[in-house]
């Protein structure tokens, strides 16, 4: 057999279905193995487990929803794509099968040119998925930095929502439903003070976990995140990880530990807003965001977050932003072009005089 080809289970308990779709992926180079019902289904994925699975929705013996959150559960199985294969038109039903994580969902009488188009869509995203995992592990930032293999089979598999610049991903107030994971992007934090003005009071970026406070108070979302550029967040159920929390004491003290970074950030930037000058609070916000970003401190590294983003990170009105970056111009600090800030000397804004 052919190592390079790609294995599709497909899962149907009507004859003529597995005949026609077999043929089908057969003829794109697919490998196929096909089961009778759910269960036989589910053994032969644990047996040898398939690059994607395909399931009808109704069947005897173990339907497609149960197929699916055996699957999901399954320690080996729960990354691989899954694409029902259904005659339902009923959305209720259809977003049942994605709230359990279905990946997408194909009519019948199956089009030949869709069928082949999902699963080629699916199994790329694994693939970049998985890539995308791997790169991560050694990746630089505020996320979880040593013996995350726990951690690492968590994330993988899951599905990924995109996220595009300003949309909210929860709001304050709201009870978590689940983790989220940044596999790209940026994010901030922010809370709304009684006149409406807003407080960001923590940036995340690849890397970093969200979410994870208001798990672990059981409560509710202190602050709205919100994306500041195209974001892609892996989902992670609530229940999981609370069970892995408790089975690894590891992995817990990693995010307690990120939460002391947290917390120390937070005391340093009250005190800045307290006690420092208008000028000094605006350096150390840029340097706050080239620490978060650009760890390396790059040559001429670029901030391209909003004036409002950053007045409001530096405590401060908008006006009074735009008057000392414009100062710092004048005098070498930054480079202002449209709407992006280049840092030219960190050590400079580093040692301005309060």
């Amino acid at each position: 057999m052919d190592t390079d080809k790609k294995t599709i289970l497909l899962i149907d308990d009507d004859p003529e279905t597995r005949q026609l779709i077999s043929e089908i992926l057969e003829m794109a180079d697919y490998v196929v193995h096909s089961a009778t019902d759910g269960k036989q289904g589910i053994s032969l994925a644990i047996e040898n487990p398939p690059d994607l699975i395909l399931c009808d929705v109704m069947m005897p013996v173990l339907d497609g929803l149960g197929v699916l959150h055996i699957v999901r559960k399954n320690h080996v199985l729960r990354h691989i794509p899954f694409i029902f294969l259904t005659s339902l038109t009923d959305e209720a039903e259809m977003r049942k099968g994605m709230d359990l994580g279905a990946d997408d969902y194909i009519p019948k009488p199956t089009n030949s040119t869709v069928l082949l188009g999902a699963i080629e869509s699916r199994l790329k995203k694994s693939g970049l998925f998985q890539h995308d995992m791997q790169s991560n592990v050694g990746a630089k930032g505020a996320g979880i930095a040593s013996g995350t293999d726990h951690l690492e089979e968590l994330k993988r598999g899951r599905d990924i929502n995109h996220y595009v610049k300003k949309q909210l991903i929860y709001s304050e107030g709201n009870h978590p439903s689940k983790l989220y994971y940044i596999t790209k992007g940026r994010v901030k934090a922010s809370k709304r003070g009684a006149d409406g003005r807003e407080l960001i009071v923590q940036l995340y970026r690849q890397g970093d976990f969200l979410g994870y406070k208001a798990v672990f108070e059981n409560g509710i979302y202190h602050e709205t995140a919100e994306a500041l550029e195209d974001t892609f967040l892996t989902i992670i159920p609530i229940s999981e990880f609370n069970d892995l929390l408790w089975r690894h004491p590891e992995v817990m003290k990693n995010f307690l530990k990120i939460l002391a970074k947290q917390i120390h950030y937070s005391e340093e930037r009250l005190v800045s807003m307290a006690y420092h000058s208008l000028r000094k609070k605006v350096a150390d916000t840029l340097l706050a965001v080239c620490k978060m970003y650009d760890i390396d401190r790059s040559d001429s590294f670029r901030i391209d977050m909003s004036r409002e983003t950053l007045a409001s990170m530096a405590g401060v009105a908008k006006e009074s932003l735009i008057r000392t970056l414009s100062d710092f111009r004048s005098q070498g600090l930054v480079r202002i072009d449209g709407g992006e800030i280049y840092i030219l000397d960190y050590s400079g804004l580093e040692h301005l005089y309060n």
